[in-house]
């Protein structure tokens, strides 16, 4: 995609960007509006033992070659006070050959533990990772506040992609697009090289992303994917088959639901507090099949959150023996899911 076509671009006027105000701002300012924009980006990251580790795929129109298993930037790595186990899985990660880094600033609350913790990695092996973060806000000035502060927790002086986070209602969109909107942030960031790419994501509405993905010719989208979709608003009817014909870099997420999909999820109590959505019955499929259901379909690759490095070295080498799945075997999973999609699909609009 071109930067430069004139119905790429939004009417965001330099002086407007000049005049953000707020301390909070002032160093993204420092470094980018009043700078010169004569500094390019480096090369796109190169991790070398990538291509012997698992099959790759190309991530869109991007030029980037991904692993079809990357790292998602929650499960330990958002948690409080666990910097030793966090920056561990991220290093294993690396060494086993992940290319593609996902995190977000809404990861790990208001201390942002999950950039601090990639951030840790990042001040050694940049270079090695392509890295992609997120704003949550959905304002201009909110969004260059977030990634100014992602610039610094992450130890690097741009991202190479950066996504408008979990896009769920109509009137998000509204806001993103209307005057002073976060994807003049993204267009802004864009031009003064601070990020690479622009993607979208969301969990919720198929229509919702839809809708996005036509405002707006994003570089990616980060959907969530799982052998249960079919059961309820599927992503995989419609959207799916939109971002394949725009060739869009199509990154899966919610592959296991946090569990609630796997044979070896333990329920909670009864009466105990949930996060992240219900359930009360073991899932009915297993990682291999989660995975591979997913990796079947006409994805980039996928993101998953890890517990430990030990969990990291069992999903790559998942994904190394992959093959893709077919008809008859796709359509199993889904049957086996049905007992369990809700709690499967905890993520999409239930009302």
């Amino acid at each position: 995609m071109s930067d430069d076509k004139p119905e790429n671009k939004l009417p965001v006027d330099r002086r407007d960007f000049l005049k953000l105000g707020g301390a909070a701002t002032a160093g993204f300012l420092a470094r980018s509006a009043l700078a010169p924009a004569a500094h390019a980006l480096p090369p796109l990251p190169a991790n070398p033992v990538t291509p012997a580790a698992m099959p790759t795929r190309n991530l869109g129109k991007t030029g980037y070659r991904v692993g079809v298993f990357s790292l998602g930037g929650q499960a330990a790595v958002e948690q409080p006070n666990n910097e030793a186990m966090a920056v561990s899985i991220v290093e294993r990660a690396l060494d086993l050959g992940i290319n593609y880094l996902d995190t977000a600033a809404m990861y790990g609350g208001t201390e942002r533990w999950s950039q601090r913790y990639i951030g840790q990695v990042m001040k050694r092996r940049r270079k090695e990772a392509f890295l992609a973060s997120k704003t949550n806000n959905r304002t201009r000035d909110g969004s260059l506040k977030l990634l100014e502060e992602s610039l610094r927790l992450l130890n690097t002086d741009h991202l190479d992609l950066w996504q408008l986070h979990n896009i769920t209602r109509m009137n998000q969109l509204d806001q993103i697009f209307g005057k002073d909107g976060a994807i003049e942030a993204l267009q802004q960031a864009r031009e003064q090289k601070m990020v690479r790419f622009l993607g979208i994501t969301g969990h919720a509405d198929p229509d919702v992303l839809i809708e996005g993905i036509k405002r707006f010719p994003f570089d990616t989208i980060l959907m969530a994917l799982n052998a249960a979709d079919k059961h309820h608003l599927s992503f995989i009817e419609k959207l799916l088959p939109l971002a394949v014909e725009k060739q869009m870099g199509i990154i899966g997420m919610k592959v296991p639901a946090r569990g609630r999909i796997l044979s070896t999820w333990t329920p909670p109590p009864p009466g105990a507090r949930q996060s992240f959505g219900g359930g009360s019955t073991p899932g009915t499929i297993v990682m291999k099949d989660a995975l591979y259901y997913v990796l079947s379909l006409p994805v980039s690759t996928v993101i998953v959150g890890c517990d430990s490095p030990e969990q990291v070295e069992e999903n790559v080498k998942l994904a190394r023996g992959f093959n893709p799945l077919n008809d008859e075997q796709m359509s199993a999973l889904v049957a086996k899911t049905e007992p369990i999609h809700r709690q499967a699909l905890f993520f999409r609009r239930w009302a």
